[in-house]
């Protein structure tokens, strides 16, 4: 019971951070994932990050909801949220930092 709401308070801080970085505030990225990010290009790159950051937190309070209530399934909506979010994320720094670091 404890590893579900864990799933579930850690998707909602990440949903919450994923909103910031898609308002424009980009200062949770690690500031050496953003050191290539030209001034203009700042609001595309949070949104590129924040969109990754939202879907790997909804994956997890999904899962760990599912979980909660013993639903199976549980393992394919995380796996498929944490990937295709990373790969919204490795979308946006490759376009907008030029490069994974």
């Amino acid at each position: 019971m404890k590893e579900e709401w864990m799933m579930i308070i850690i998707g909602v801080l990440l949903i919450g951070i994923g909103i910031g970085n898609r308002m424009g505030n980009i200062s949770t990225i690690h500031w050496y994932q953003r050191t290539k990010v030209k001034k203009e290009d700042e609001k595309a790159y949070g949104k590129a990050m924040g969109n990754g950051t939202i879907l790997i937190g909804a994956a997890l309070t999904i899962g760990g909801g599912m979980r909660f209530f013993s639903w199976n399934g549980w393992e394919p909506v995380l796996s498929i949220g944490a990937i295709l979010g990373i790969g919204w994320m490795l979308y946006g720094q490759l376009k907008y930092n030029h490069g994974i670091f």
